[in-house]
């Protein structure tokens, strides 16, 4: 697993792109599901509980920035194909949508690493049209399956900039919980690395 000097894909087109698919004539809907969900950083003027299907939260993308470093990476959750995601949308006013989404870039597209995609996002006052942060399993900072071990010794080391991956996945763990939202995989994960203390 070689560290990553550079972007994987360069980041300012992808945001153009995304910006021009957008529109700009309406309020813009971001579905968050890890870390967005506890510390948006951003001003919005609705949320609401949401559902995407076609997609789950998984712990299997590197994080060399954020949560790790190129030498000692972490992880952070990514949304891969299959089955479905509970999490929380966000809607935030259409003049302030482009200075957002040029903040969010900066915080989840660094390494050019997620596929930005429009979902529909199920919510308890309708369906809407949401930007998703995906992950392709052919990505190189796809993790694959990981050993109990591995994770283990992950959650014991790994940090980066926004602390370490193990603060990271507790933190998305006791929001979900919060919420009413139980993933398996995630509390299986906490559980397995806090028997490991």
């Amino acid at each position: 697993m070689p560290p990553l000097a550079a972007p994987l894909r360069d980041p300012a087109p992808m945001l153009e792109r995304t910006l021009d698919e957008w529109g700009g004539h309406e309020d813009l809907w971001i579905f968050g599901y890890g870390s967005l969900i506890w510390r948006p950083d951003f001003d919005f003027v609705e949320r609401r509980p949401g559902k995407v299907h076609g997609w789950h939260r998984a712990l299997k993308m590197w994080s060399r920035v954020n949560r790790g470093t190129p030498d000692c990476p972490g992880l952070v959750f990514g949304m891969l194909p299959g089955g479905s995601c509970r999490g929380m949308v966000f809607r935030v006013a259409c003049g302030h949508a482009r200075q957002v989404m040029v903040n969010l870039w900066q915080r989840e597209m660094v390494l050019g690493v997620y596929d930005p995609r429009w979902l529909p996002c199920q919510t308890p006052h309708g369906q809407v049209r949401a930007l998703a942060f995906t992950l392709s399993r052919r990505s190189p900072s796809y993790t694959g399956v990981l050993a109990d071990e591995e994770y283990r010794r992950i959650f014991a080391q790994a940090s980066g900039i926004y602390g370490s991956t193990r603060d990271y996945a507790e933190a998305t763990h006791a929001e979900l919980q919060r919420m009413g939202i139980r993933d398996r995989a995630l509390a299986r994960l906490i559980a397995l690395t806090r028997a490991a203390d």
